[in-house]
């Protein structure tokens, strides 16, 4: 397949560029305000539909703090060291889901406490748009010609520039449909029933962890970082705990549930 080589640069207006990359943000956090503000309106919320437009604001500062410092600390960090100011070429490219999820933990945090609610329903009114998100991420990824995959014979593969001449996996795109599309759908369609609390949120780590995994095994390895055991990529190595964390969720989810 051809790879369609968009230009990284959605509009020049000559003073500023706006990147593609940037607009993918815009449409991630878009996406979460409107499926927010219906989720607010619903009878079990825990947020009220005036306290959404703070929410979006807290988990922005958690994304994109978190992500760009995981991003530096997991795969970039001696480049980081020699170049400083790096982290705040964000334009640039270079954020880490796993950096950003902890990022996102913290503010959600901080946020239960403000509006004097549960962290763990907190945390679980937000997770379903969080996949949504994550598939407009990963088309930025794709449109910016970055994380390709691993060399590929099937039909399929893509040669993406700066790759070299072999087609490769359009693994940004196993991961929009696989991290974007499918997880929203499982974890949208699960909370709308009656659920122990921490399902949802323990769901969406043991999936997205899954997902993540297996694509890792498509998806070209991180430049500079060694493969642990030889095959296992940092990817990897970050989801092994998530996976471990959404199995003891659902498990403690489970457990209440019959003891209640």
């Amino acid at each position: 397949m051809t790879y369609p080589n968009i230009d990284p640069v959605a509009l020049d207006l000559g003073f500023v560029k706006i990147h593609w990359y940037g607009v993918m943000y815009l449409l991630a956090f878009a996406s979460a305000w409107l499926l927010a503000r219906y989720r607010s309106r619903q009878s079990w919320s825990v947020v009220k539909t005036k306290d959404v437009e703070d929410l979006i604001v807290y988990i922005a500062f958690g994304v994109i703090i978190g992500g760009r410092l995981g991003s530096a600390i997991f795969y970039n960090f001696s480049h980081w060291i020699t170049d400083p100011l790096w982290i705040f070429r964000i334009w640039e490219g270079g954020m880490a889901f796993h950096g950003g999820l902890i990022g996102v933990l913290v503010a959600l945090w901080r946020f239960s406490r403000r509006i004097k609610k549960p962290f763990v329903a907190t945390a679980e009114f937000i997770v379903p748009m969080v996949p949504l998100g994550l598939a407009f991420g990963r088309l930025g990824n794709f449109i910016g010609g970055e994380l390709w995959g691993r060399p590929t014979d099937g039909w399929w593969g893509m040669v993406f520039p700066g790759a070299g001449d072999q087609p490769r996996h359009p693994s940004q795109l196993y991961e929009m449909f696989l991290e974007g599309i499918l997880l929203f759908a499982i974890l949208f369609w699960v909370s709308r029933k009656p659920r122990p609390a921490g399902l949802v949120g323990g769901l969406f780590l043991f999936l997205y962890g899954l997902f993540r995994y297996l694509v890792e095994f498509v998806r070209e390895p991180d430049e500079g970082i060694p493969l642990l055991f030889d095959w296992m990529t940092r990817g990897q190595q970050l989801c092994v705990p998530m996976m471990v964390a959404g199995i003891v969720l659902i498990a403690w989810a489970w457990r209440k549930k019959k003891i209640d």
